[in-house]
This record gives C-alpha cells, structure tokens and sequence, in this order.
C-alpha cells in the first residue's frame, strides 16, 4: 500500500521560513520523481517544484529563489524547505509522487501552511 505522509506545516509570519516533509512507503522511491503542489481557498491546485530521480528541479516562477526541494533516498523522503514566507504562500501544500516507467501517480492528504501576522 502507498503512503505519502506530509509533516511540517503550520502557522508563520511573514518573512519566516517552514520546511515540510513528506515520507514515502510503498514506492520504487528512487527513481520516482516527487513534488509538491499547493492550493490556496477559493483557488486551483498548483505545482509548486518537481524533483526528478535525476537530481533535476523545476519550481514556480513565484517560489523561485525562495523555495527549495530536495530529497533523502536512504530515508524515502521528500522535503520542501521554505524560506521568505509570504503570506500569498498561504495554502495546503500535498505531496505527490510519480513512476516515471508505470506512469502511476499518488498523492498525499496535505498540510496547511498559513503565512500570516
């Protein structure tokens, strides 16, 4: 069975930094290629940054600079390090993960992140 579990969120203020973690079980993890996503009230889910089996990174032009992802095979885990919060950052962020030879993607529940003075 696959899991993807986020931790990590929570309450910041502007200008703070949050990092979220996402633990993987049930997954060929090395060679999935995982990211987050984000989606704020009242607004569509969108991807946030990718990272590839590769090494390789794609972020959003907003979070670009100030967000960084990264990962630790030996622990099945996937980390989203923010940093220079806004409170535009505000949403629920989800982990996702995806088999790039099954072409099977999974989701986790999310965690809220609520960027605010």
């Amino acid at each position: 069975q696959v899991q993807l579990v986020e931790s990590g969120g929570g309450l910041v203020q502007p200008g703070g930094s949050l990092r979220l973690s996402c633990a993987a079980s049930g997954i060929r993890f090395s060679i999935a290629t995982m990211g987050w996503y984000r989606q704020a009230p009242g607004k569509q889910r969108d991807l946030v940054a990718t990272l590839h089996s590769s090494g390789s990174t794609n972020y959003v032009d907003s979070v670009r600079g100030r967000f960084t992802i990264s990962r630790d095979n030996a622990k099945n885990t996937v980390y989203l390090q923010m940093n220079s919060l806004k409170p535009e950052d505000t949403a629920v962020y989800s982990c996702y993960a995806h088999n790039p030879i099954t072409r099977t993607q999974w989701w986790g529940q999310g965690t809220q992140v609520t960027v605010s003075s």
